[in-house]
């Protein structure tokens, strides 16, 4: 089981972003092809298969995550390219291993402060037990008091995967079951 909240594209950002991205542009819907086919959708946070109706938009998670808490990113606002579903797809369902998690894959895992400004990260290759490689990245990540945001993002095109959040402290209490 997964120790972090793994957040896709919320869905009313998807609805927006189905319309028109963050750049402006018109959603402009497809069915993916073999080329498009193993590459990550947002939305649900599966590989695409080919068939499938897509659109490539563009995406600003830092802008809108500042925007919904009053922060200012400053120079590190910034969007990029991501897949979503062209119709809604019933989101994504939390599994017992991080998604998009391919041993060996690189991603950077990038962490902010509460004005959404870069507090560093890290480059993570992913280890044969997923989840404990993004636990551990995950841990490091949080043990700065500073970080309320981790975006994981992959290394060769720099695009964004999913985001984390600090836990709550309610979350970080131990959890007891009774016998």
């Amino acid at each position: 089981m997964t120790k972090y909240t793994v957040l896709p594209v919320d869905t009313a950002v998807l609805k927006e972003l189905r319309v028109a991205d963050d750049a402006g542009r018109p959603c402009a819907p497809y069915n993916a092809t073999s080329v498009d086919a193993g590459s990550p959708l947002r939305c649900c946070l599966r590989p695409i298969t080919p068939g499938e109706r897509i659109a490539l938009v563009s995406y600003a998670p830092l802008r809108r995550w500042a925007a919904a808490g009053g922060a200012d990113p400053g120079a590190y606002d910034e969007q990029g390219p991501v897949f979503i579903h062209a119709d809604d797809c019933g989101g994504f369902t939390p599994g017992e291993t991080y998604p998009l998690a391919r041993p060996g894959a690189l991603r950077t895992v990038r962490r902010y402060d509460a004005q959404g400004r870069i507090a560093g990260g890290r480059l993570l290759e992913i280890p044969a037990d997923t989840t404990a490689g993004f636990d551990a990245a995950f841990d490091e990540a949080f043990d700065d008091p500073d970080v309320v945001l981790v975006h994981v993002r992959a290394v060769e095109y720099g695009c964004f995967h999913f985001e984390v959040r600090r836990p709550s402290a309610e979350e970080q209490q131990p959890r007891y079951h009774a016998e």
